[in-house]
């Protein structure tokens, strides 16, 4: 095993790392930006390297920095965290070449599967079902309207060196098809440094599931099960749940089977994550291949008791793994409720600034991973998650109380964030049923609105009571003034003209 790791990222999922780390009593070295000088994880590390600038594209993207930070503190691996280097084949080949181990697969695999429509070529000839679309990445405009029109509108467009949300639009008319391309485009450079997009017939209200698989460098491929993402917003996953509701035992199977074709396609050797949307049918596709930790990790580890920083690490040190697909137990419920500084009831907009106050719950089957502290502040820079809440149950209803309940406890200050949000979505009926799709939360836009009032209740009970009050005080004014013997005064036992006391 690795004595000292570097750790390529920042906010909760660096503070993950670390703890792993720590457990295995291995040195951790972090790495930050400017904008990051007084953050979590930059104190709880053994060592920190700074990146001078602020923006990732200045530092956390800024992939020979971290290679020479790596060598100048004698670190023997790195670990990419999410986002950032996680899925660039380029970071990963440069570590090989530097003697550096990448806490990740092999940089073929990630060529493969982390390049969106070379992935689907690879799930269409190994007779992988893909949703239908159009990927040449030479065409031109006209060519990439045209595609469309033959698919039929909605289409979705997507960033063919990403995910996360980044670089997706969805068109639902031809005479949008061209901003919308534009923009996919330049989000996509922006987000990975490669502006190719593709384009995908737009599934009506899909489910978004998404299946957690490990490989190791000998060859051999288990899966651990599937997780729900269905509940997203602009793309990007809110809450996630483990196992499935939609997902029969059967349905396991057959989606396991699947996402361990697609990793032994390419000889892959890590932790990773096969995504498929599910239709209204319950017909399968295939969509993308995530070939990193997935920020919804905890949920599975949670159903199964395994810790998958931890196999990454062993993976990337050798080790064979642990157990085989029989040894895999999955037990209970999971949820995950990513919590973020961002304004639910004005569009999500991010609400960067000073937490004032913060205070986490805790108890039974509660886990709150979070890269944040009370006086710490949020930086305009990057993605404003704070923590990401997950809860354990016996069965799903017994999760989504536990969320409750913690939800409840959870109390941030000085910033806008969506804890009133989620606790209404806990509550809400469709959600209760599993009635979940892609699009739900446009589909119940009270969500939105009822976040707007809900974090000022306790300002409006007190408004009420004070209203109820001054009124009652004006009927009993009124009532006393109308009668010769006694006055306000008298009622107040004040002294009245004369000094004289009216008691």
């Amino acid at each position: 095993m690795f004595k000292k790791v570097l750790i390529a990222n920042r906010g909760e999922i660096a503070i993950r790392v670390i703890r792993c780390l720590r457990e295995l009593e291995i040195e951790s070295v972090a790495v930050y930006s400017d904008a990051d000088r007084d953050a979590l994880h930059v104190r709880w590390a053994n060592q920190a390297v700074r990146l001078p600038g602020n923006t990732a594209v200045e530092t956390y993207l800024q992939s020979e920095k971290i290679l020479e930070a790596a060598k100048r503190c004698g670190a023997e691996a790195i670990h990419p965290g999410y986002g950032f280097l996680s899925e660039q084949a380029g970071f990963a080949r440069r570590c090989r070449e530097e003697g550096i181990a990448f806490i990740g697969p092999n940089p073929e695999a990630i060529e493969q599967m982390g390049d969106k429509t070379t992935a689907r070529d690879v799930m269409k000839k190994a007779g992988v079902p893909v949703v239908p679309g159009f990927q040449s990445m030479d065409a031109t405009l006209a060519e990439a309207k045209d595609a469309s029109a033959q698919m039929g509108y909605p289409v979705m467009l997507k960033a063919a060196a990403g995910g996360g949300g980044k670089g997706m639009r969805m068109v639902e008319r031809a005479e949008q098809f061209e901003s919308a391309f534009q923009q996919a485009r330049s989000e996509a450079a922006g987000a990975f440094g490669d502006d190719r997009v593709y384009i995908e017939k737009y599934l009506m209200r899909p489910r978004h599931i998404e299946v957690q698989i490990v490989s190791d460098k000998h060859g051999n491929h288990i899966h651990l099960g599937e997780r729900e993402c269905s509940i997203q917003r602009r793309h990007q996953k809110v809450v996630e749940e483990a196992p499935s509701p939609a997902v029969s035992d059967d349905k396991r199977a057959e989606l396991g089977a699947i996402a361990l074709m697609a990793a032994r396609a390419v000889n892959y050797d890590s932790v990773g994550t096969v995504e498929f949307l599910m239709d209204q049918t319950g017909a399968c596709y295939f969509l993308e291949m995530n070939t990193r930790l997935q920020v919804e990790h905890p949920v599975t580890e949670w159903i199964t008791g395994l810790d998958l920083v931890r196999m990454q690490l062993e993976i990337a040190a050798g080790d064979p793994l642990r157990l085989d697909q029989k040894d895999v137990v999955i037990r209970g419920h999971a949820i995950e409720c990513r919590i973020y500084a961002e304004d639910p009831y004005h569009k999500f907009r991010p609400s960067p600034g000073l937490i004032t106050y913060l205070g986490t719950p805790t108890g039974p089957g509660v886990r709150d991973d979070s890269g944040v502290y009370q006086g710490y502040e949020v930086p305009i820079y990057y993605d404003p998650m704070i923590s990401k809440l997950s809860t354990w149950g016996a069965d799903r209803n017994q999760a989504i109380g536990r969320m409750i309940r913690a939800l409840g406890e959870y109390k941030i200050g000085g910033i806008a964030h969506n804890i009133d949000f989620h606790r209404h979505l806990m509550h809400h009926p469709a959600f209760v049923s599993a009635d979940l799709d892609t699009s739900f939360i446009d589909r119940y836009p009270e969500l939105t609105a009822a976040a707007a009032t809900n974090g000022l209740e306790h300002v409006a009970v007190i408004a009420a009571s004070i209203k109820h009050f001054r009124e009652r005080m004006r009927q009993s004014l009124a009532t006393q003034t109308s009668q010769a013997d006694t006055s306000a005064w008298k009622q107040s036992g004040r002294l009245g003209q004369g000094g004289r006391s009216w008691n």
